[in-house]
């Protein structure tokens, strides 16, 4: 590789990484704030919170990689052609295509990170985050530990929890149930929430249970007694996988029982499974028309603000391309997966042999 491809090359990486960590940045804590509010309202840890904002960060990734490489281009060339190395390099005989190699090299390195991006990690996230997903709706203290109200978990079950100490024991307990021809009472100044291999038990302490039978009234006081609560619970059950968790490869060749398990027919799994291999050459789409779109303009003592503005009217025509091409691919078919990739790089070629023209030279 030539110096000035070197040069080039680790301006655009640096600029690249800086840009997608600003706006992973953005868009990650702008996700995470309703996160926040549901998983810690709803009683769990800060660990989970933080396990759940993990999960969500490959696609979050996968989302603002090509603007961070579109918007590190534009910021280069527009340096470097302000600066004048670019009319320097021009003046010693490199064309626009010789210059735009670096650029290229640029776009196919962000192709590949996208590339793993949508065809593995993004997967694999997805399907951990619904596995967890469905953990956390199965626990305890998301179904129906909360103080300080009268929660009837199930028909004839009434629960009352005084407080919920930080260590996660309960203080002041009062659990009625009513569901067989007589009522219990069970009262404790305290209890506690334990895993058992045959369902979650409620372990009472220093309490007392109230049983009332054909008009008699027995009391029993205890020092502890185990109460099964799984009869209490309605346990989550994972749900059938979506297609945004599915391999690559299951989608390229769907069968009738994946289908059926996502509720997707055959033609739309396959086109999403070429788009997860079409969508990471955006990357190189914007990169081109970042870069080609400011070259037409030559050097400015003023800036290249017009060619800025080009290059973003270009890239959101792009964009609108791959928008409708997602909405009609799964009815016309799996080709339009690659209609915005082929588009966008169609246009930076076209915009590169533009500015090869010959200019006329102000006065």
């Amino acid at each position: 590789m030539a110096r000035f491809d070197r040069y080039m090359l680790s301006q655009l990486l640096q600029l690249f990484g800086f840009f997608s960590l600003i706006l992973v940045a953005v868009y990650w804590i702008n996700s995470a704030v309703g996160l926040f509010d549901d998983l810690i309202g709803d009683g769990q840890s800060a660990l989970v919170f933080l396990e759940f904002s993990l999960l969500t960060l490959p696609n979050v990734i996968r989302l603002v990689l090509p603007i961070s490489a579109f918007v590190a281009t534009v910021y280069v060339v527009n340096r470097l052609t302000a600066e004048s190395e670019l009319v320097v390099m021009q003046a010693t005989g490199f064309s626009s295509f010789r210059l735009a190699r670096p650029v290229v090299f640029f776009g196919l390195f962000v192709a590949a990170m996208m590339l793993i991006l949508m065809n593995i990690l993004v997967p694999l996230s997805r399907t951990m985050l619904a596995d967890r997903t469905a953990e956390v709706q199965d626990s305890l203290a998301a179904q129906f530990i909360r103080d300080g109200e009268f929660l009837h978990p199930a028909d004839g079950l009434t629960l009352f929890i005084r407080e919920i100490g930080p260590n996660g024991e309960i203080g002041g307990l009062f659990l009625q149930d009513s569901r067989g021809p007589s009522q219990v009472t069970y009262t404790a100044g305290q209890a506690y929430l334990v895993r058992a291999d045959s369902g979650p038990k409620l372990v009472m302490i220093d309490g007392m249970a109230q049983t009332l039978e054909n008009g008699r009234l027995a009391v029993t006081r205890f020092a502890d007694f185990t109460y099964d609560i799984g009869a209490m619970l309605s346990p989550a059950k994972r749900s059938a996988r979506r297609m945004n968790e599915l391999s690559t490869i299951e989608l390229l060749h769907p069968t009738d029982a994946l289908a059926e398990e996502t509720r997707s027919d055959r033609a739309e799994m396959v086109f999403e499974g070429h788009d997860r291999l079409g969508q990471p050459f955006l990357g190189l789409a914007a990169s081109l028309i970042g870069f080609a779109a400011l070259l037409m303009g030559g050097f400015s003592r003023f800036g290249l603000w017009r060619q800025i503005a080009v290059a973003i009217v270009l890239l959101i025509v792009v964009q609108m391309i791959n928008t409708v091409a997602s909405s009609a691919g799964p009815t016309v078919g799996w080709p339009l997966a690659y209609a915005a990739p082929i588009a966008g790089c169609a246009i930076g070629a076209v915009l590169l042999v533009w500015s090869q023209r010959p200019r006329r030279l102000a006065r």
